[in-house]
């Protein structure tokens, strides 16, 4: 087990016969400037979108109001340093998969020490296993992240029913996926609310566009952009599919796709066989997105299933036009022909449609993605977002 902590000095733990729960409720009650002990729990904190939430959140949380703390059941990752260099401790179970019963007890054990009032679970081990640890720690309150409307498989949706009476509260991240959360995965519509992902809008606003000389790639190239896991929910190989016959028609389109995962020697053979490895750039995980996303022309998500894309919001807040999937989310971000493209997932043939047609509008470019900006800007930021958790967590206290 990995534990660090900031700086600050830990409350002291409640009077004897007082839980975590009723000493944090008294302190909001009396007013107190003591604040609030509060515990997220995450599957892993290797980047991704749900993982740059959760930091940006407990980041943004008012210290004054709130005393946080991160569980991450995984080993120790990239993100939990900027949640340490924050003040905020972090502990890492180093588990491998949900068969690992044992940091259930373990994440029980740290939960009882610490003492919180409410925890927030993030990802489908975690909201699971932190149910369990809660109950176990005697955590009142219990907070779950719903981010994805799961299709891989029909189990994940049964166990987060078969547990959820241990949940008082499920944040999904859109209206789709609480749709979802309601007609397929058959959760109580009274327990769930939505609170959409956020975005730090002038990151990526007021980026320089990237060096893309080291790719030989011509200024005048048509550059679409990908950012994502390289695995089928992502649906790169249907990208590819659908940009082939643009790419052998027009020699000036270049494919950059930001990111790795299991398909990445499956995407490449594709790629040698459509004797295209020389316009398609594989460019691994990237730390400047932003800058990639100012360097292009389009991003393009097509996606076969989503909740509510972090990239999106980055390539609006960027300014970059989009042509994407109307999955989950997605219509809750972009209308088409309005403030991007939008196709029917699950087709080679109709992304590639769309795409044709965003490439062939290129007088619409600014107007569109400016609509998008301005989505992205008022009311989609990481501000906003952590005031409506913070709410919730008031709510259920009180």
């Amino acid at each position: 087990m990995h534990s660090s902590g900031g700086s600050k000095t830990r409350p002291q733990p409640p009077a004897c016969g007082q839980t975590g729960f009723q000493a944090s409720l008294s302190r909001l009650m009396n007013h107190t400037a003591t604040p609030t002990r509060i515990a997220f729990c995450i599957t892993e904190l290797d980047p991704g979108g749900a993982e740059q939430t959760l930091v940006q959140l407990v980041k943004g949380l008012d210290r004054d109001q709130w005393e946080p703390r991160v569980y991450c059941l995984g080993p120790d990752a990239a993100l939990a340093e900027p949640i340490r260099e924050a003040g905020i401790p972090v502990t890492c179970f180093g588990a491998r998969g949900i068969l690992d019963a044992f940091v259930v007890f373990r994440l029980a054990s740290e939960l009882e020490k610490f003492q919180p009032a409410v925890l927030q679970t993030f990802l489908f081990h975690a909201n699971v296993l932190g149910r369990l640890a809660a109950r176990l720690a005697r955590i009142p309150i219990v907070v779950s992240g719903i981010r994805v409307a799961e299709q891989r498989s029909r189990w994940p949706l049964r166990i987060d029913r078969w547990t959820n009476s241990l949940v008082n509260q499920n944040v999904a991240v859109s209206e789709s996926v609480k749709r979802f959360s309601i007609e397929t995965a058959g959760l109580d519509e009274g327990k769930l609310i939505v609170i959409p992902n956020g975005v730090d809008a002038s990151r990526f606003e007021t980026a320089s566009p990237a060096n893309l000389e080291e790719l030989a790639i011509p200024s005048d190239a048509k550059k679409l952009l990908f950012v994502g896991r390289l695995e089928f929910q992502k649906a790169p190989e249907l990208l590819l599919e659908a940009v082939t016959p643009l790419m052998q028609q027009d020699e000036s389109i270049h494919l950059l796709l930001a990111g790795e995962g299991p398909m990445k020697r499956e995407l490449t053979e594709q790629a040698n066989a459509a004797s295209l490895a020389n316009r398609i750039h594989f460019l691994g995980r990237r730390e400047d997105v932003p800058g990639l996303m100012k360097a292009s022309t389009l991003l393009v998500s097509p996606a076969r299933w989503e909740g509510m894309p972090n990239v999106l919001l980055e390539a609006m807040s960027a300014a970059l036009p989009i042509v994407a999937t109307d999955v989950e989310g997605v219509s809750e971000l972009i209308q088409d022909g309005v403030s991007g493209w939008l196709s029917v997932p699950n087709s080679a043939d109709e992304l590639r449609t769309a795409i044709r047609k965003a490439l062939e509008s290129p007088n619409e470019w600014e107007t569109l993605s400016l609509a998008a900006q301005t989505i992205a800007k008022n009311g989609l930021t990481y501000h906003a977002m952590t005031q409506r958790y913070a709410a919730v967590y008031r709510n259920l206290l009180q």
